[in-house]
């Protein structure tokens, strides 16, 4: 890795694993080792039975402000070696598929990569004087984790268009309009307020929202027919799981459920 030991920081809050990027200089932007250390911090918290969601957010002012552009124009890698682009899709590829809720506290700009790493989260809060936008076009860049293909399913097409030929950045309050963001607050609220929701998220089965996050993300992609073909089949898996028979017997017995996530 490089020399800089600190591009991130990781704490547990209760059943939530918190990890804060602090490239607070450069806005937080997406080096290769930063890269690196949210993969490992990933793989650990999707792995960890005691964690229960996975919070992203940045120090300063920004959430995150894409990829370190000068470590792309400077990189000078060896034959065979993964590049920064095969870390940000294997890193944003965790976010996606894990089967944990990953949630986006979006502190302040979120542009380019940003914008993606939001996208590819499950849910984003953001604070009331954030603002997102794809700014690839600014620097000649083409986007390569979701930008020109997730953003239009997020926002619409028309919409997306704007903000990747524009390369402006939106409002939180505006982008929660368009779609993309679930709730704005104040910039002080932020941290307590996604922490208060995580711990709600805390007494559901882990076995239910893995699954709903999976087969939610392949509807995304197949007609409806083989959507609720697919909700039917793991239904029927989930029917035979610790969970479910805990939480029928938790509702009879009038008590709060003590789910195991199998």
């Amino acid at each position: 890795m490089a020399d800089d030991p600190k591009t991130l920081s990781v704490e547990r809050v209760s059943r939530t694993e918190w990890i804060t990027f602090q490239r607070t200089e450069q806005m937080n932007a997406m080096s290769m080792q930063m890269l690196d250390e949210m993969a490992e911090a990933l793989a650990r918290a999707m792995a960890d039975d005691e964690v229960r969601a996975v919070v992203l957010t940045g120090s300063g002012r920004a959430f995150c402000a894409g990829v370190d552009l000068k470590e792309v124009a400077g990189a000078e890698l060896k034959a065979g070696e993964p590049d920064l682009l095969d870390r940000v899709d294997h890193t944003f590829g965790l976010m996606r598929n894990g089967p944990k809720p990953m949630i986006a506290a979006v502190n302040g700009l979120a542009m380019a990569g940003g914008l993606e790493m939001v996208m590819a989260c499950d849910l984003v809060f953001a604070a009331e004087s954030a603002k997102l936008g794809d700014a690839h076009s600014n620097f000649g860049v083409f986007p390569g984790a979701g930008g020109a293909a997730l953003l239009p399913r997020r926002i619409g097409l028309n919409r997306a268009k704007y903000l990747l030929f524009s390369g402006e950045n939106v409002p939180a309050r505006e982008m929660m309009d368009w779609g993309l963001v679930n709730k704005v607050v104040p910039d002080e609220a932020l941290r307590d307020t996604v922490q208060a929701f995580t711990n709600k998220l805390a007494d559901k089965s882990p076995a239910v929202l893995r699954r709903m996050k999976a087969v939610a993300n392949r509807a995304m992609n197949v007609d409806e027919p083989s959507a609720l073909a697919e909700e039917m089949l793991n239904l029927r898996a989930h029917m035979r799981s610790w969970d479910v028979r805990e939480g029928l017997a938790a509702f009879a017995e009038k008590r709060k459920p003590q789910f195991r996530g199998y």
